[in-house]
Protein backbone atom coordinates (compact mmCIF):
# COMPACT_ATOMS: atom_id res chain seq x y z
CA UNK A 1 0.00 0.00 0.00
CA UNK A 2 2.57 2.36 0.76
CA UNK A 3 4.45 1.82 -2.22
CA UNK A 4 1.32 2.32 -4.51
CA UNK A 5 0.98 5.48 -2.35
CA UNK A 6 4.33 6.64 -3.57
CA UNK A 7 3.88 5.45 -7.12
CA UNK A 8 1.03 7.35 -7.35
CA UNK A 9 2.62 10.50 -5.79
CA UNK A 10 5.36 10.68 -8.27
CA UNK A 11 2.99 9.69 -11.29
CA UNK A 12 0.85 12.91 -10.02
CA UNK A 13 4.54 15.00 -9.94
CA UNK A 14 5.50 14.14 -13.12
CA UNK A 15 2.10 14.72 -14.99
CA UNK A 16 1.47 18.18 -12.94
CA UNK A 17 5.17 19.48 -14.87
CA UNK A 18 3.59 19.06 -18.08
CA UNK A 19 0.12 20.54 -17.38
CA UNK A 20 0.47 24.18 -19.07
CA UNK A 21 -3.52 24.95 -19.45
CA UNK A 22 -6.19 25.66 -16.98
CA UNK A 23 -8.91 22.51 -18.63
CA UNK A 24 -5.65 19.92 -18.72
CA UNK A 25 -4.91 21.06 -15.00
CA UNK A 26 -8.54 20.70 -14.05
CA UNK A 27 -8.61 17.01 -15.94
CA UNK A 28 -5.32 16.17 -14.00
CA UNK A 29 -7.44 17.22 -10.90
CA UNK A 30 -10.49 14.87 -11.36
CA UNK A 31 -8.08 12.17 -12.44
CA UNK A 32 -7.22 11.95 -8.53
CA UNK A 33 -9.65 13.75 -6.79
CA UNK A 34 -13.18 12.47 -8.02
CA UNK A 35 -15.06 10.44 -6.64
CA UNK A 36 -13.65 7.72 -8.99
CA UNK A 37 -10.25 8.95 -8.59
CA UNK A 38 -7.17 7.19 -6.96
CA UNK A 39 -7.29 8.86 -3.89
CA UNK A 40 -10.93 7.32 -3.62
CA UNK A 41 -9.55 3.98 -4.24
CA UNK A 42 -6.84 4.50 -2.05
CA UNK A 43 -9.19 5.05 1.02
CA UNK A 44 -11.40 2.14 -0.50
CA UNK A 45 -7.96 -0.10 0.01
CA UNK A 46 -7.61 1.22 3.32
CA UNK A 47 -9.82 -0.97 5.26
CA UNK A 48 -7.97 -3.88 3.70
CA UNK A 49 -4.65 -2.73 5.73
CA UNK A 50 -3.65 -4.30 8.89
CA UNK A 51 -5.18 -2.80 12.02
CA UNK A 52 -1.66 -2.14 13.22
CA UNK A 53 -0.12 0.06 9.65
CA UNK A 54 -4.01 2.16 9.33
CA UNK A 55 -3.10 5.07 10.92
CA UNK A 56 0.46 5.05 9.55
CA UNK A 57 -1.09 4.81 5.45
CA UNK A 58 -4.21 7.11 6.54
CA UNK A 59 -1.64 9.85 7.19
CA UNK A 60 -0.25 9.48 4.03
CA UNK A 61 -3.03 9.17 2.15
CA UNK A 62 -4.15 12.49 3.70
CA UNK A 63 -0.45 14.37 2.92
CA UNK A 64 -0.71 12.98 -1.05
CA UNK A 65 -4.23 14.63 -0.72
CA UNK A 66 -3.16 17.80 1.01
CA UNK A 67 -0.34 18.13 -1.57
CA UNK A 68 -2.40 17.53 -4.51
CA UNK A 69 -5.12 20.33 -3.61
CA UNK A 70 -1.32 22.39 -2.87
CA UNK A 71 -0.05 21.56 -5.55
CA UNK A 72 -3.39 21.97 -7.68
CA UNK A 73 -3.59 25.56 -6.85
CA UNK A 74 -0.45 26.86 -7.29
CA UNK A 75 -0.08 25.64 -10.66
CA UNK A 76 -3.85 26.95 -11.38
CA UNK A 77 -2.73 30.73 -10.18
CA UNK A 78 0.99 30.34 -11.85
CA UNK A 79 -1.12 29.43 -15.72
CA UNK A 80 -3.30 32.58 -14.59
CA UNK A 81 -0.12 34.58 -14.19
CA UNK A 82 1.29 33.84 -17.23
CA UNK A 83 -2.42 33.97 -19.81
CA UNK A 84 -2.22 37.92 -17.55
CA UNK A 85 1.30 38.22 -18.66
CA UNK A 86 0.39 37.14 -22.54
CA UNK A 87 -2.53 39.42 -22.44
CA UNK A 88 -0.59 42.12 -21.10
CA UNK A 89 2.20 41.61 -23.88
CA UNK A 90 0.47 41.80 -26.79
CA UNK A 91 -2.06 44.18 -25.71
CA UNK A 92 -1.51 47.29 -28.21
CA UNK A 93 0.22 50.45 -27.20
CA UNK A 94 -0.91 53.88 -26.08
CA UNK A 95 -0.15 57.64 -25.56
CA UNK A 96 0.32 58.33 -22.33
CA UNK A 97 0.56 62.20 -23.25
CA UNK A 98 -3.20 61.81 -24.12
CA UNK A 99 -5.34 64.35 -21.79
CA UNK A 100 -7.83 62.32 -19.45
CA UNK A 101 -11.26 63.32 -18.95
CA UNK A 102 -11.40 66.48 -16.44
CA UNK A 103 -14.63 65.15 -15.00
CA UNK A 104 -14.98 64.21 -11.82
CA UNK A 105 -16.19 60.93 -11.18
CA UNK A 106 -17.32 59.29 -8.01
CA UNK A 107 -16.74 55.35 -6.10
CA UNK A 108 -20.00 52.87 -6.84
CA UNK A 109 -22.19 53.03 -3.25
CA UNK A 110 -21.45 49.05 -3.18
CA UNK A 111 -17.55 50.12 -3.92
CA UNK A 112 -17.74 52.30 -0.58
CA UNK A 113 -19.58 50.24 1.66
CA UNK A 114 -17.13 47.20 0.41
CA UNK A 115 -14.05 49.48 1.46
CA UNK A 116 -15.31 50.13 4.60
CA UNK A 117 -15.64 46.46 5.62
CA UNK A 118 -12.21 45.75 4.15
CA UNK A 119 -11.00 48.22 7.11
CA UNK A 120 -13.17 47.24 9.56
CA UNK A 121 -12.59 43.70 9.26
CA UNK A 122 -8.27 44.34 8.78
CA UNK A 123 -9.00 46.52 12.14
CA UNK A 124 -10.11 43.37 13.68
CA UNK A 125 -6.81 41.10 12.18
CA UNK A 126 -8.81 39.52 9.16
CA UNK A 127 -7.07 39.13 5.96
CA UNK A 128 -8.49 40.93 2.66
CA UNK A 129 -8.59 38.20 -0.45
CA UNK A 130 -9.74 38.24 -3.86
CA UNK A 131 -11.20 34.93 -6.25
CA UNK A 132 -11.95 34.21 -9.16
CA UNK A 133 -15.52 34.48 -10.80
CA UNK A 134 -15.46 32.34 -13.19
CA UNK A 135 -14.40 28.52 -10.72
CA UNK A 136 -15.33 24.96 -11.15
CA UNK A 137 -17.66 22.96 -9.51
CA UNK A 138 -15.99 21.29 -7.51
CA UNK A 139 -14.94 24.97 -5.41
CA UNK A 140 -18.52 26.22 -5.72
CA UNK A 141 -20.22 22.87 -4.95
CA UNK A 142 -18.37 19.87 -4.01
CA UNK A 143 -16.17 21.36 -1.32
CA UNK A 144 -19.00 23.00 0.21
CA UNK A 145 -20.50 19.90 1.61
CA UNK A 146 -22.62 19.89 -1.88
CA UNK A 147 -22.21 16.61 -3.61
CA UNK A 148 -23.69 16.05 -7.68
CA UNK A 149 -27.61 15.50 -7.25
CA UNK A 150 -27.77 17.16 -4.25
CA UNK A 151 -31.45 19.07 -3.48
CA UNK A 152 -29.47 22.17 -2.10
CA UNK A 153 -27.96 22.78 -5.65
CA UNK A 154 -31.43 23.69 -6.17
CA UNK A 155 -31.41 27.03 -3.86
CA UNK A 156 -28.93 28.25 -6.35
CA UNK A 157 -30.20 29.03 -10.05
CA UNK A 158 -26.89 29.09 -11.33
CA UNK A 159 -25.56 29.75 -15.06
CA UNK A 160 -22.92 27.25 -16.01
CA UNK A 161 -20.59 27.81 -19.16
CA UNK A 162 -19.81 25.82 -22.30
CA UNK A 163 -16.45 24.88 -21.25
CA UNK A 164 -16.63 21.57 -19.29
CA UNK A 165 -17.18 21.86 -15.48
CA UNK A 166 -17.05 25.90 -15.88
CA UNK A 167 -19.74 28.02 -14.01
CA UNK A 168 -19.93 31.84 -12.43
CA UNK A 169 -19.64 31.67 -9.31
CA UNK A 170 -23.04 32.14 -7.57
CA UNK A 171 -21.50 32.77 -4.24
CA UNK A 172 -18.68 33.74 -2.52
CA UNK A 173 -18.67 30.64 -0.54
CA UNK A 174 -16.64 29.26 -3.44
CA UNK A 175 -13.80 30.58 -2.12
CA UNK A 176 -13.77 29.32 0.80
CA UNK A 177 -11.55 25.90 0.32
CA UNK A 178 -8.68 27.98 -1.33
CA UNK A 179 -8.61 29.94 1.30
CA UNK A 180 -8.56 27.10 4.03
CA UNK A 181 -5.54 25.56 2.12
CA UNK A 182 -3.64 28.86 1.44
CA UNK A 183 -3.47 29.50 5.12
CA UNK A 184 -3.91 25.73 6.91
CA UNK A 185 -0.21 25.52 7.28
CA UNK A 186 0.14 28.71 8.92
CA UNK A 187 -2.27 27.83 11.39
CA UNK A 188 -0.76 24.41 12.18
CA UNK A 189 2.23 25.18 11.99
CA UNK A 190 2.05 28.85 13.89
CA UNK A 191 -0.81 29.04 15.92
CA UNK A 192 -1.93 31.66 13.71
CA UNK A 193 -6.22 31.55 13.18
CA UNK A 194 -7.29 31.87 10.06
CA UNK A 195 -9.12 35.13 9.63
CA UNK A 196 -10.11 36.37 6.01
CA UNK A 197 -12.66 38.17 3.99
CA UNK A 198 -13.31 37.84 0.44
CA UNK A 199 -15.43 40.04 -1.40
CA UNK A 200 -16.94 39.48 -4.86
CA UNK A 201 -19.62 39.57 -7.65
CA UNK A 202 -21.78 36.58 -7.70
CA UNK A 203 -24.08 35.67 -9.92
CA UNK A 204 -27.97 33.77 -9.98
CA UNK A 205 -30.59 33.91 -12.87
CA UNK A 206 -33.08 35.04 -10.34
CA UNK A 207 -36.50 36.77 -10.94
CA UNK A 208 -35.59 40.56 -11.19
CA UNK A 209 -37.53 43.13 -8.40
CA UNK A 210 -36.83 45.70 -5.56
CA UNK A 211 -34.68 43.48 -4.03
CA UNK A 212 -33.31 40.96 -6.58
CA UNK A 213 -30.55 40.87 -8.82
CA UNK A 214 -29.08 38.53 -11.30
CA UNK A 215 -25.68 40.25 -10.90
CA UNK A 216 -24.67 41.22 -6.94
CA UNK A 217 -22.23 41.57 -4.08
CA UNK A 218 -21.42 39.58 -1.04
CA UNK A 219 -18.50 39.40 1.23
CA UNK A 220 -17.47 35.84 2.72
CA UNK A 221 -15.62 35.82 5.70
CA UNK A 222 -14.51 33.15 8.24
CA UNK A 223 -12.35 32.44 11.13
CA UNK A 224 -10.82 28.74 12.13
CA UNK A 225 -9.40 28.29 15.08
CA UNK A 226 -9.00 25.72 18.33
CA UNK A 227 -12.39 26.83 19.90
CA UNK A 228 -13.80 28.64 18.30
CA UNK A 229 -18.01 28.96 18.86
CA UNK A 230 -21.14 30.46 17.99
CA UNK A 231 -19.84 33.49 20.65
CA UNK A 232 -17.59 34.27 18.55
CA UNK A 233 -19.69 34.82 15.39
CA UNK A 234 -21.95 36.73 17.17
CA UNK A 235 -19.08 39.07 18.62
CA UNK A 236 -17.77 39.58 15.39
CA UNK A 237 -21.20 40.15 13.45
CA UNK A 238 -22.53 42.87 16.20
CA UNK A 239 -19.12 44.85 16.53
CA UNK A 240 -19.08 44.75 12.35
CA UNK A 241 -23.00 46.40 12.21
CA UNK A 242 -22.34 48.85 14.09
CA UNK A 243 -19.08 50.63 12.57
CA UNK A 244 -20.84 50.65 9.41
CA UNK A 245 -24.13 52.36 10.21
CA UNK A 246 -22.29 54.33 12.90
CA UNK A 247 -25.70 53.43 15.31
CA UNK A 248 -27.51 50.72 17.24
CA UNK A 249 -29.58 48.57 14.93
CA UNK A 250 -31.77 46.14 15.76
CA UNK A 251 -31.01 42.23 14.59
CA UNK A 252 -32.52 38.66 14.93
CA UNK A 253 -30.90 35.44 15.06
CA UNK A 254 -33.14 32.96 13.23
CA UNK A 255 -32.18 29.25 12.07
CA UNK A 256 -31.59 28.46 8.62
CA UNK A 257 -29.96 25.39 6.60
CA UNK A 258 -26.80 26.10 4.29
CA UNK A 259 -24.85 22.73 3.34
CA UNK A 260 -21.45 24.24 4.47
CA UNK A 261 -22.34 25.10 7.85
CA UNK A 262 -23.76 23.05 11.03
CA UNK A 263 -25.62 24.71 12.69
CA UNK A 264 -26.88 27.54 10.71
CA UNK A 265 -28.45 30.92 10.77
CA UNK A 266 -29.84 34.03 9.10
CA UNK A 267 -28.50 37.12 10.31
CA UNK A 268 -31.71 39.37 9.82
CA UNK A 269 -31.41 43.10 10.09
CA UNK A 270 -34.61 45.55 10.84
CA UNK A 271 -34.88 47.61 8.11
CA UNK A 272 -33.84 50.96 8.05
CA UNK A 273 -35.61 52.48 5.03
CA UNK A 274 -39.54 51.77 6.27
CA UNK A 275 -38.14 51.96 9.92
CA UNK A 276 -39.62 48.07 10.26
CA UNK A 277 -43.11 49.03 8.90
CA UNK A 278 -43.16 47.09 5.80
CA UNK A 279 -41.99 48.45 2.40
CA UNK A 280 -41.15 46.78 -1.14
CA UNK A 281 -37.36 46.72 -0.14
CA UNK A 282 -38.17 44.13 2.69
CA UNK A 283 -41.24 42.66 0.74
CA UNK A 284 -43.18 44.19 3.67
CA UNK A 285 -41.90 41.83 6.26
CA UNK A 286 -40.19 45.05 8.27
CA UNK A 287 -36.89 42.91 8.16
CA UNK A 288 -34.21 41.77 5.27
CA UNK A 289 -32.28 38.97 5.21
CA UNK A 290 -28.67 40.03 5.19
CA UNK A 291 -26.06 37.84 6.91
CA UNK A 292 -26.34 33.62 6.29
CA UNK A 293 -23.77 32.23 8.39
CA UNK A 294 -22.96 29.28 10.70
CA UNK A 295 -20.24 27.49 12.00
CA UNK A 296 -18.37 25.27 9.71
CA UNK A 297 -19.67 22.15 8.69
CA UNK A 298 -16.84 19.10 9.44
CA UNK A 299 -16.87 18.17 5.90
CA UNK A 300 -15.75 21.22 4.89
CA UNK A 301 -12.86 21.52 7.46
CA UNK A 302 -11.62 18.26 6.07
CA UNK A 303 -11.97 19.22 2.20
CA UNK A 304 -9.68 22.42 3.33
CA UNK A 305 -7.13 19.84 4.61
CA UNK A 306 -7.97 21.76 8.78
CA UNK A 307 -9.09 18.14 10.04
CA UNK A 308 -8.61 14.74 9.35
CA UNK A 309 -10.58 11.64 9.95
CA UNK A 310 -9.09 10.34 12.25
CA UNK A 311 -9.38 13.88 14.50
CA UNK A 312 -12.28 15.86 12.82
CA UNK A 313 -12.69 18.28 15.60
CA UNK A 314 -9.54 19.31 16.04
CA UNK A 315 -10.15 23.09 14.89
CA UNK A 316 -13.91 24.86 14.40
CA UNK A 317 -14.72 27.87 12.61
CA UNK A 318 -17.59 30.22 11.55
CA UNK A 319 -18.29 31.60 8.42
CA UNK A 320 -20.73 34.79 7.07
CA UNK A 321 -21.51 35.96 3.79
CA UNK A 322 -22.56 39.09 3.46
CA UNK A 323 -24.93 40.95 0.95
CA UNK A 324 -22.96 43.85 0.11
CA UNK A 325 -25.66 45.27 -2.53
CA UNK A 326 -28.52 44.75 0.78
CA UNK A 327 -25.89 46.41 2.88
CA UNK A 328 -25.60 49.63 0.54
CA UNK A 329 -29.18 49.61 0.36
CA UNK A 330 -29.72 49.38 3.75
CA UNK A 331 -26.91 52.00 4.25
CA UNK A 332 -27.74 54.80 2.04
CA UNK A 333 -31.68 54.21 1.92
CA UNK A 334 -31.66 53.11 -1.39
CA UNK A 335 -35.09 51.45 -2.14
CA UNK A 336 -34.81 49.45 -5.32
CA UNK A 337 -31.46 47.34 -5.90
CA UNK A 338 -31.80 47.92 -9.50
CA UNK A 339 -30.75 51.57 -9.38
CA UNK A 340 -27.01 49.97 -8.48
CA UNK A 341 -26.67 48.24 -12.14
CA UNK A 342 -29.25 51.39 -13.90
CA UNK A 343 -25.41 53.22 -14.84
CA UNK A 344 -27.71 56.17 -14.11
CA UNK A 345 -25.50 59.10 -13.17
CA UNK A 346 -28.49 61.25 -11.73
CA UNK A 347 -28.98 59.14 -8.92
CA UNK A 348 -25.21 57.48 -8.61
CA UNK A 349 -23.57 60.95 -8.62
CA UNK A 350 -24.91 61.76 -5.07
CA UNK A 351 -22.18 59.74 -3.45
CA UNK A 352 -19.63 61.52 -4.92
CA UNK A 353 -19.06 63.65 -1.68
CA UNK A 354 -19.51 60.37 0.76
Amino acid sequence: MREKIEKLGAQFREEMSSVSDVQSLEDLRLKFMSKKGYISELMKELGKVPPEEKKDVGQMINSFKSEITSRFEEKKDEIIRLQEQILIQSAESYDESLPTDTLTGSFHPITLVQRQLEDIFESMGFDVEDYNEIVDDYHCFEALNIPPFHPARDMQDTYYLNTPNQLLKSHTSAAQNAIMIKYGRRLKEEGRPIRAVFPGRCFRNEAIDACHENTFFQMEGIMIDKDISISNLIYFMKTMLSEVFEREVTVRLRPGFFPFVEPGFELDIQCLICGGDGCPSCKNSGWLELCPCGMIHPNVLRAGGINTEENPYEYTGFAFGLGLTRLAMMKYEVGDIRTFNDCDLSALSQFVSR
